[in-house]
């Protein structure tokens, strides 16, 4: 099957948490034969700051963020078999999702994949006359990178005919254990760009554990953070590329994951950087969010914070034998039960059931 993809970017994770994702799931798709197109707008600069080369399992195509290359390529929905609008492209999101479904054939199958359901949701409830609202009639289904019950449930009352999660995991051919990085050196390690619903969680969680311990080293990865008054224990690294991921990750003693306000409510939503960083074999303590239990047990596979006192108290704690421990069970989980390849599998079985049913009703 051919897929025409619309997304914010799989070349650039500059201000493009999503890249990540994209990748693990498409790379896996065409290990299982499918064609890919992804479609990204030149915005944002992301261009500029690439993370890999266009790939040999994907055609990439780069369009200027104007009226008229728009169009041009929202032309090329209707040889696709399954089109594709994600979430959050960040330019023309209106009228891609009109385009997808004014241009693809009547007989393939058009998808919204939310990469930030949370988020989307909350615009909807504030907005009755939110474009989503109105296409969900005409979507063939929805699927998300996270959320469980809550946002299957909240899609489906606005009207979605079908919502499936399809979760964040791990490529370990790209993340995987590799060997200290003195340049990544610290007790804790975090690495996330700077967003308002996520800034008050990252001074709780990061920033006063860092002011608890003045004797521990503290490293915060990620766009936006220079400015941020911070304690003197911790040092800000700006931007860290993919291909310097798994240094991050496995040099630290510890590294840390801060969800947004958003998927820390409504729970079911791990970050990919949770997968990255077990991925790695790293040690990972994470705020407290619903559904952690799904992806990696708390106390043997991670560790659990319910505030910065916790995270404070998990360091105290902390010794490099217990952080091995934890990390190498963790790349233990993840390898068996969270892997792109196996979302991938899911992937693949939710669109050949779609297609065989939407056969069956036209027949």
């Amino acid at each position: 099957m051919k897929i025409a993809f619309y997304g914010s970017s799989l070349l650039s994770s500059y201000w493009n948490g999503a890249a990540t994702y994209y990748r693990g799931i498409l790379r896996a798709l065409a290990a299982r034969g499918y064609e890919i197109t992804f479609y990204e707008p030149d915005a944002f600069d992301r261009q500029q700051h690439r993370d890999i080369d266009p790939p040999e399992w994907a055609r990439s195509v780069v369009y200027g963020a104007t009226p008229e290359a728009l169009r041009r390529v929202l032309a090329e929905a209707g040889a696709a078999d399954v089109v594709v609008k994600a979430s959050g492209v960040g330019v023309f999101d209106r009228e891609l999702l009109e385009g997808v479904l004014r241009e693809s054939r009547e007989d393939a199958l058009v998808l919204h994949w939310d990469v930030d359901a949370a988020a989307t949701l909350d615009e909807m409830r504030a907005d009755p006359d939110h474009p989503l609202r109105t296409a969900l009639d005409d979507l063939d289904m929805v699927l998300t990178y996270g959320g469980g019950p809550p946002v299957v449930e909240a899609y489906t009352g606005f009207g979605a005919r079908q919502c499936v999660p399809v979760y964040n995991a791990l490529d370990p051919e790209t993340h995987h254990p590799v060997p200290a990085d003195p340049a990544f050196a610290c007790d804790l390690g975090f690495l996330a760009n700077r967003l308002p619903d996520r800034e008050r969680r990252v001074e709780e969680f990061f920033l006063r554990p860092a002011a608890l311990q003045p004797d521990k080293s503290f490293m915060i990865g990620g766009n936006g953070w220079h400015d941020k008054p911070m304690p003197e224990n911790v040092r800000a690294i700006g931007h860290v590329g993919t291909a310097s991921h798994n240094a991050f990750n496995c040099t630290p003693r510890a590294v840390l994951n801060v969800a947004r306000d958003s998927m820390a409510e409504i729970g079911f939503s791990p970050a990919t950087r949770v997968f990255e960083a077990a991925g790695a074999g790293a040690c990972l303590i994470t705020d407290a969010w619903e559904g952690i239990e799904m992806f990696l047990e708390p106390d043997r596979e991670v560790l659990v914070a319910r505030d910065g006192q916790d995270v404070a108290d998990h360091l105290a704690a902390l010794t490099d034998e217990r952080a091995r421990e934890i990390g190498q069970a963790a790349l233990k989980r993840v390898l068996a039960e969270h892997t792109y390849d196996l979302r991938a599998a899911e992937v693949d079985t939710i669109l050949r059931t779609a297609r065989a049913r939407s056969r069956e009703i036209a027949a």
